[in-house]
């Protein structure tokens, strides 16, 4: 898969996720096999841009990969200037947020709200295109509640801008994460536009991505959710589609060693205090998926950074040694 002049290694992308797409995060998950990690969703009000949280999630220090950006906001003129802003501080790609269904986010007109604003996402397209010399890219959801799937005609809107690539998640706004995501939609758009077409919502498993592949036929897969606690997921799949083998399992061995690095690079990127606050949402994710919510407990009541590498430590000598 091809976004404007880069191509990608693989047709599986890291879907931006606000609180979890960092760096380390980023980072991991191409280590492990995505083909492209997109950041955590920066606001085109500039007034924040020098705030703790975004200068965080504007740092590209020794990044490895395509560089995507994701930039959410309502006004055409502030979202050229944000999309600027980060091709400056390096952003290879900038990628429009118009699928995020938070209240927050809606109340100010950002995010899957402009669904129900088709001549609002034609301007904001077309000032981010034509602000930037690098590829844009554009994040829906397939309309504003069941009823108004509107998303066929956003993603021609979207093509005539110029935009580079669409990701389409398989549920309304109105639905959130709620049901299971519709395929149905994400076809249609496919077979109403030539750019590239990634399917977003619910992949989970290698069987799963190869029939959304099958049923959608579209260029790529977005996996965000099924990767939390997982980085895994995406060698597993890349491997499913390439041979139609299943990689097994990693060893218990090596989920803990890639939960303990996990959680020193969150330490080094963001410092003891908040590293620490933001490794107890990593490090459930893990121990969910292993099984051990008494560990979790344990680590939620830790109050530095060093008894949780201890904690870990101690967990990782007993019970893998």
């Amino acid at each position: 898969m091809k976004i404007g002049p880069y191509q990608l290694q693989n047709q599986l992308i890291v879907a931006p996720m606000a609180g979890v797409t960092d760096l380390p995060f980023r980072q991991l998950c191409r280590r492990l096999g995505a083909g492209l990690a997109v950041s955590e969703m920066l606001s085109s009000n500039p007034e924040v841009w020098k705030t703790e949280k975004s200068m965080s999630r504007m740092d590209h220090t020794n990044e490895s990969g395509i560089r995507s950006v994701q930039i959410a906001g309502c006004e055409p003129e502030l979202m050229a200037q944000a999309a600027r802003f980060n091709v400056e501080r390096g952003a290879q790609i900038i990628d429009i947020n118009m699928g995020c269904p938070a209240k927050k986010v809606n109340k100010k007109l950002a995010g899957s709200a402009l669904l129900r604003h088709p001549e609002l996402v034609a301007d904001i397209c077309a000032a981010v295109v034509n602000a930037v010399a690098v590829p844009v890219t554009l994040k829906i959801r397939t309309g504003w509640d069941p009823e108004n799937r509107n998303g066929v005609d956003i993603a021609r809107i979207a093509e005539q801008s110029g935009i580079a690539a669409l990701a389409v998640h398989g549920r309304t706004r109105q639905c959130m994460y709620k049901g299971e995501a519709e395929y149905d939609t994400i076809a249609a758009i496919k077979h109403a536009v030539s750019l590239p077409v990634v399917a977003n919502g619910d992949i989970d498993s290698p069987e799963k991505a190869r029939q959304v592949l099958d049923k959608t036929g579209v260029d790529g897969l977005m996996i965000g959710r099924p990767a939390q606690g997982r980085p895994w997921i995406f060698r597993e799949i890349a491997h499913y589609l390439d041979t139609g083998e299943h990689l097994p399992e990693p060893s218990l061995d090596e989920r803990w060693q890639l939960m303990q690095e996990h959680l020193q690079q969150l330490h080094e990127f963001y410092g003891d205090e908040r590293g620490m606050r933001i490794a107890r949402k990593h490090v459930g994710w893990y121990l969910d998926n292993q099984q051990q919510p008494d560990l979790r407990r344990q680590f939620n009541q830790l109050d530095s950074a060093m008894a949780q590498r201890e904690a870990l430590a101690r967990f990782f000598e007993v019970n893998i040694s």
